[in-house]
Parts: structure tokens; C-alpha cells; sequence
């Protein structure tokens, strides 16, 4: 006789459990990010943005900085996979509605992290920002711009390899900024009015 109740009798339950298991196992990742990025929006530690085999996008209404340089670099994943990018150097930085997104597959779809912060007339603000972006949209107006630098010889603390074409400018502003990237790192960020969302895919753009 079969026994009542097992997963074999009731293949319904079985699907149901694992289900179970991978979405309380996405659950801490939303639970670490929080605990982490908490600290971030006090101002109180360095922070390091690096997805393991995907892409994160960026977005914000407006973008004013300081001291930006910009020229060719490599930046690696958190599992060491090395990608060519775009560097990507401010000193100070404020973001009006920022927006940041990674999504990932799994057997249940698509699931994703989105945070939001910046909004209400208190912007983010960063020190020491660094991005490895692969593509970069909006409208943008520099100060004190020079191009065709070699790389090595930018303003900004951060330099390039010796050699490479480069540009650099005192400030720089962007409006309707969209981003993709692979690494953003800062010495501090700061996000006001930080909301931290597990979603089903939805991203920033």
C-alpha cells in the first residue's frame, strides 16, 4: 500500500516545497543588502557594488560632480572574471533620484534587487566614485574639459595606464541619466531615503 502524504503520492507538494526553498533562499540576500547598505546611508563605510556574472544598471534624473575623468580599464567580478569597461572617476558626486538594479534567473524566473534613494530634494551623495560602465545615455554638459589626455596624466586621484586616451574635466553634469556597469565603487555613499526591494525582474530602465 502507498502511504498517504508523501512527496511521491502528492508530486503537487514536492513542487510546492521547492519552491519554498528557493524563495527563502533569495530572502537573505534582500535581508544582507539592507543590513549593509543601512550602514552605507549613514555615510559610515567605503562601499564596493560587484555582481558575479551579470550587469547592473544605474539611473538617475540628474548628476552633478567634480573632478571626472574617464578613459579605458578592466574591472573584475566578484569571482575574479576580468571585463573591459569604461572608468569612470568623480571626486564629489550628488544623484537626484537614483536608481540601481540587478536581476538574475532562476527556476522560478526572473528575481531581482532594485534600490531607490536620493529623492524628495535630498540627493545621494558619493566621494571618491568609481564606475566600470558599458554604456552610458543622457545629456551632459563639462566643465573645463580636456580630451585626448594621455591616460596616466588626469586630474583625478585615479589614473589610467600610461599611454591610453583619456579625457578629464573639472565638473560635469548629467540629466536623464541611464547606466550599465559592472563594479561602482566609493569611499562613501551616502543614501538618503534608501529603499531596498526584492523584485520579480523589474529594473531601473
Amino acid at each position: 500500500m502507498k502511504k498517504q502524504g508523501s512527496a511521491a503520492a502528492d508530486p503537487h507538494k514536492f513542487t510546492a516545497k521547492r519552491a519554498g526553498r528557493i524563495v527563502l533562499a533569495a530572502v537573505p540576500v534582500a535581508i544582507a543588502a539592507t543590513v549593509v547598505l543601512g550602514g552605507v546611508a549613514n555615510g559610515a563605510v567605503p562601499v564596493s557594488f560587484a555582481i558575479s556574472g551579470s550587469q547592473f544598471k544605474i539611473s538617475a534624473s540628474e548628476l552633478d560632480g567634480t573632478s571626472f575623468s574617464q578613459y579605458a580599464g578592466v574591472t573584475k567580478d566578484d569571482k575574479g572574471g576580468a571585463h573591459q569597461v569604461a572608468i569612470a572617476n568623480i571626486g564629489d558626486a550628488t544623484l537626484t533620484n537614483m536608481c540601481q538594479s540587478v536581476v538574475s534567473d532562476t527556476p522560478l524566473g526572473k528575481v531581482g534587487v532594485k534600490i531607490t534613494a536620493g529623492g524628495g530634494g535630498n540627493p545621494v551623495q558619493a566621494k571618491g566614485l568609481q564606475i566600470g560602465m558599458t554604456d552610458l545615455k543622457g545629456d551632459a554638459t563639462f566643465t573645463d574639459i580636456r580630451i585626448g589626455l594621455d591616460a596616466s596624466t588626469v586630474r583625478t586621484d585615479a589614473k589610467g595606464s600610461p599611454g591610453d586616451f583619456s579625457q578629464d574635466s573639472q565638473g560635469i553634469k548629467i540629466t536623464s541619466l541611464q547606466q550599465t556597469a559592472w563594479s561602482t565603487t566609493a569611499a562613501v555613499f551616502t543614501l538618503n531615503g534608501m529603499h531596498v526591494q526584492l523584485t520579480n525582474g523589474d529594473e531601473c530602465f
